[in-house]
């Protein structure tokens, strides 16, 4: 398939947002009658107005092809936009901009594109592409209870951090997979063999070394758990979605598991102990994880760094590493490098960007996206496809919210104190896509507020640049 008719498809999903909208508040106009009434009726009243709502519009109809032949931007601005933003005071010391076209891969503007830069949550996006290379995008995690022996079962964490305590919701990704349909199964099983009282092993070995890396405060329980095989709802305490996590994810899930059993007339005596599921126990029941599309797209949207931390551990194991940190970081790089990138100079502390100290040059995190919208390379298109959209979803909901880049910029945010990074592409208003890098990581102490609003403007003023000159 054509790139430009790739990128149709997935640009095309912000207009149905905008045309399920119309749609809901349309609906909000409850015309019904009121109630009933002993009065004389009132004079027929004229017809209530409709709205005139439009089905939804076909794909192909909305958004064609992009044109290989509409005008590239001229490098002149852009390469202007880049200095001013590199000298812009508000993103501090120390700036890097990159801006490729999509298309032709023609680097439209490089200041200091090679120099790696510390990242933050942009190192996601390498993260992902190496699990939706890797791992494919309909690969699931295996939630299991096997029997080790009469009388003791074992829960195997296959990776899911995000099982929900309850049932499962086929709807959703954090929650896809539940502990308490694991628990009927288990029950079910148990029961029709006679079984009503057990001990609760738990297997968590899939993964290994420390589950909290050393380059994370303390205080980061809220925004990380520790890492585990498995896990209820990321390992939050509360609601709150900066609730602190669980200290241990995986004995919670085993403990919430042994009371889901008791509920079903399967007494668990004492507490679960840690113990390794021998190879070849029967299997009881299972519950699988949404895709890893889904869980891919929910990691980059919403910047979740408990499950880019877990996806680094897959690509690890996939690829013969240690399930570690370790061998995670180096899963990552060595993948991304295997598609014949350029990763000189690419140090990732951690899978997520959270741990400091992590370098990744502009350039690279550009050639990525690059490389997700070529056409060699369909496999990779979710990698870029699947990006939070300006003023639409995720972390990019409150930015980009008016202007040209509305809904046109899809994009990986990066915040650490000191650091602000966002890279992307942008759909220029002469339908040219660009795929853009800013690093700045010598801000200050000044917050997120202002170098966001001096990287936002730059690509803002991306999506109007004017076309080269003809000739």
């Amino acid at each position: 398939m054509a790139r430009g008719a790739r990128w149709a498809v997935g640009t095309t999903a912000v207009l149905l947002v905008l045309g399920a909208g119309g749609y809901a508040v349309a609906d909000a106009y409850d015309v019904a009658p009121g109630r009933l009434t002993l009065a004389s009726p009132p004079p027929t009243p004229a017809p209530f107005p409709t709205a005139d709502v439009a089905p939804a519009p076909d794909v192909a109809a909305v958004l064609g092809e992009l044109d290989p032949q509409a005008p590239l931007p001229s490098g002149e601005a852009v390469a202007a936009l880049a200095a001013t933003a590199v000298a812009d005071p508000r993103l501090g010391s120390s700036t890097t901009v990159v801006v490729t076209d999509v298309l032709t891969g023609q680097v439209i503007a490089d200041v200091g594109g090679r120099q790696p830069q510390e990242p933050a949550s942009t190192t996601k996006i390498l993260t992902a592409a190496a699990a939706t290379e890797v791992l494919g995008p309909d690969a699931t995690l295996t939630t299991s209870v096997v029997q080790a022996a009469p009388g003791t079962i074992v829960l195997v964490g296959g990776g899911d951090m995000m099982l929900a305590a309850g049932a499962g919701d086929p709807a959703a990704v954090n929650g896809r997979a539940g502990l308490a349909d694991l628990a009927a199964q288990v029950a079910q099983a148990l029961t029709a063999a006679g079984v009503t009282q057990v001990t609760l092993g738990l297997d968590d070995t899939l993964f290994t070394g420390p589950s909290w890396n050393p380059g994370w405060a303390p205080d980061h329980n809220r925004y990380v758990a520790p890492i585990s095989a498995l896990a209820i709802d990321i390992g939050h305490t509360s609601d709150h979605p900066y609730s602190v996590r669980q200290p241990d994810p995986a004995l919670e899930a085993a403990r919430q598991l042994a009371r889901a059993l008791g509920e079903r007339g399967v007494a668990v005596v004492g507490d679960p102990v840690r113990m390794t599921a021998p190879e070849g126990a029967t299997r009881l029941g299972a519950v699988e994880s949404a895709s890893m599309r889904e869980i891919v797209r929910l990691t980059v949207q919403e910047s979740e760094n408990t499950i880019a931390e877990v996806l680094g551990r897959l690509v690890a194991i996939a690829t013969g590493e240690a399930a570690s940190f370790e061998g995670a970081t180096r899963a990552v790089v060595g993948t991304v490098a295997g598609l014949g990138l350029d990763t000189t100079g690419t140090v990732i502390a951690d899978c997520s960007g959270l741990a400091a100290g992590s370098r990744i040059p502009a350039d690279l995190l550009v050639d990525v996206l690059v490389l997700a919208g070529s056409p060699a390379h369909p496999e990779l298109l979710p990698v870029v496809d699947d990006l939070a959209v300006g003023g639409w979803t995720g972390t990019l909901l409150d930015r980009f919210g008016q202007g040209p880049a509305r809904g046109l910029v899809r994009a990986k945010t990066g915040s650490l104190p000191g650091v602000t990074s966002l890279a992307g592409t942008v759909l220029t208003q002469g339908g040219r896509l660009l795929a853009f890098a800013v690093m700045a990581d010598a801000t200050g102490a000044v917050g997120q507020d202002r170098p966001r609003a001096a990287i936002d403007e730059l690509v803002t003023r991306l999506a109007a640049v004017p076309p080269a000159a003809a000739g």
